[in-house]
């Protein structure tokens, strides 16, 4: 279980990195201060694709945080179950393909669709936990 928790960490480096790459550039390019950036503001009145990145990398550092303590405890509960580790992945993909969407397109609909598919998944993958340390069914 700890496979799929270090690849959406990676995944939010590489989240970190892109918003770096896109909002660096239109810092200068649009003459952001020093300030303007202390007003909190600023990075609002960048065009909205510069911005899609660091909230996709804010998006990573919420509900993910949820799956991170679920996966830790299942690992540190010793519980070896092929089916929570399919659930792992799939969140993690589910994750990251939220994350392209967010980033790149950011269409409401699919990004929501995501979203709800995952937090699914994540709701699932805690039902299945709970079911496996209590021996409920």
């Amino acid at each position: 279980m700890i496979q799929p928790v270090l690849a959406l960490i990676a995944w939010s480096m590489v989240m970190l990195v892109w918003l770096y790459v896109r909002r660096l550039p239109a810092l200068w390019r649009y003459a952001v201060t020093e300030p303007d950036l202390r007003a909190r503001d600023a990075t609002r009145s960048l065009p909205p694709q510069v911005q899609w990145p660091a909230d996709n990398y804010t998006n990573l550092l919420e509900q993910p945080t949820l799956f991170y303590a679920l996966c830790l405890g299942i690992y540190l509960y010793g519980i070896n179950s092929p089916d929570l580790e399919y659930l792992a992945w799939l969140y993690v993909a589910l994750r990251v393909i939220h994350s392209i969407v967010q980033a790149t397109w950011n269409e409401a609909v699919v990004r929501f669709c995501m979203f709800i598919a995952s937090s699914g998944v994540l709701g699932l993958l805690c039902v299945q936990t709970i079911r496996l340390v209590f021996n409920i069914f």
